[in-house]
């Protein structure tokens, strides 16, 4: 145990409890502690303590957060970059991982990570601990993996109000790839929320991976702006059973995701955008909910929306927009490599607004609605608002939860936007009468000023 002082004891080992006051530690160019690692060597942090890391400046990676300077549920270790001129603290290369995080219940908050291909950074963020928080941070030029969850020592994850761009040096390396050790942390998420995810391609010389992939027991997939995948904007599988610890196995848990809410922009030519169940490594037999989501596959070309692989329990939609910008026909469903738990296609959904033309939309699909525009405010400006007269406009269903089909404890129908560029604050989402289909409500004036808007 380092030597601290806190009520002016040291190293003090008491037989009686009393209250321990959280400390600020302050790090810096100017600072006692010039980086956080100088501070790390000499401070073991405590709940509820904050690190403000000073911005405008690039610390070295390699930073490694050990176990013993973990925070506790509801009170945790909080790093926290304070901005100078616009500049967050910048984390920047390091052999193997630019920032690497063994303690559980820490937050990360207001910083800047990056990799370093000269060095060879594997991952700019690796986490393998529990109950930790990404907030704010600006993760960007990985030449491998972007945030990376470990197989083993995987607990809950939650990204939100961050931006993750252009990661990815070949098809197993991807913005964002997310696990979770089922053994260790039991009903563990991963949730990303009211981020901006894209363009999973470091090098426009080489194959770039999946957006997000993720192994985790259980995603929740909400608010997000998601684009530029060079493979699958969305891959959610199962556990990888060569990566997993002793003790697990493929019956242990059913991993399940909600996917509520989101922006998801397929601008590259391969030729499926989401893929649900696994992918030839772990499958997940798992229920998949996707409730007002926008699907756009632009640049003119064909794909197919939901791919369907390997064990998959269900698959729910309701409230979506599927379209692409061009001549072609979109692709609603491709099950044939798809093992249904239950023996058979397994699949419900309602009030979805599908292009016309499209082939292989299911049976399971009640209420569809089919045009060849959905009627968004500027497609071409990537403005997916409802304009007026839209087809989506209250065209949604409250209906959103099928019993058997859906996740436990799902997000009935969405509460906010999704941003539409990166570190938005929250955008509430208005809903006056029935919900309309898609990641946004249209903005009727009347609503805005009736709640206390101005403008449209």
């Amino acid at each position: 145990m380092k030597c601290l002082t806190r009520f002016a004891l040291c190293c003090l080992t008491l037989v009686v409890a009393f209250p321990v006051w959280s400390v600020t530690y302050l790090v810096g160019p100017t600072r006692t502690y010039t980086t956080v690692d100088a501070l790390l060597n000499q401070v073991d942090l405590e709940p509820g303590d904050v690190v403000e890391i000073d911005g405008g400046t690039i610390y070295p990676g390699g930073l490694i957060v050990e176990f013993e300077h973990s925070g506790l549920a509801g009170n945790p270790v909080t790093f926290l970059g304070i901005s100078n001129g616009g500049n967050r603290p910048h984390f920047f290369g390091g052999a193997n991982n630019t920032i690497e995080n063994r303690a559980n219940h820490v937050v990360f908050e207001n910083i800047e990570i990056s990799g370093d291909e000269v060095a060879d950074t594997r991952r700019c963020f690796f986490h393998h601990s529990h109950e930790v928080v990404l907030r704010g941070v600006y993760v960007h030029d990985c030449p491998q993996q972007g945030v990376l969850g470990a197989d083993t020592d995987s607990g809950s994850l939650t990204i939100e109000y961050s931006e993750v761009v252009n990661i990815g040096g070949d098809s197993r390396d991807h913005a964002i790839y997310m696990a979770t050790d089922e053994v260790a942390y039991p009903g563990a998420v991963f949730r990303l929320q009211f981020s901006y995810i894209h363009d999973s391609n470091f090098d426009e010389s080489t194959i770039g991976g999946n957006l997000i992939k993720s192994r985790a027991e259980r995603n929740e997939i909400y608010y997000n702006w998601l684009e530029g995948a060079y493979y699958h904007e969305l891959e959610l599988i199962g556990p990888d059973p060569f990566g997993a610890q002793a003790g697990w196995s493929e019956g242990l848990a059913r991993e399940d995701s909600d996917i509520v809410g989101n922006v998801i922009l397929h601008t590259e030519p391969f030729g499926s955008i989401l893929r649900f169940g696994g992918d030839a490594t772990g499958q997940s037999f798992g229920r998949y909910r996707f409730v007002n989501n926008t699907v756009i596959r632009t640049n003119g070309g064909s794909a197919t929306v939901f791919r369907l692989f390997d064990g998959i329990g269900a698959l729910e939609a309701h409230n979506n927009v599927l379209w692409n910008d061009g001549a072609e026909s979109l692709r609603v469903i491709r099950e044939v490599e798809a093992v249904w738990a239950s023996g058979m296609t397994t699949i419900s959904g309602s009030n979805n607004w599908i292009k016309q033309g499209a082939t292989f939309h299911p049976d399971g699909f009640a209420g569809t609605l089919f045009g060849s525009n959905p009627g968004l405010e500027n497609a071409a400006g990537a403005d997916f608002r409802p304009a007026t007269g839209s087809p989506l406009i209250d065209g949604g269903t409250a209906t959103t939860v099928t019993a058997g089909f859906s996740p436990a404890n799902p997000l009935v129908l969405p509460a906010a936007e999704p941003p539409t560029a990166p570190f938005q604050t929250q955008t509430a989402r208005l809903i006056d009468g029935p919900a309309d289909i898609g990641a946004f409500e249209w903005p009727d004036a009347d609503l805005l000023l009736r709640d206390g808007f101005e403008g449209t």
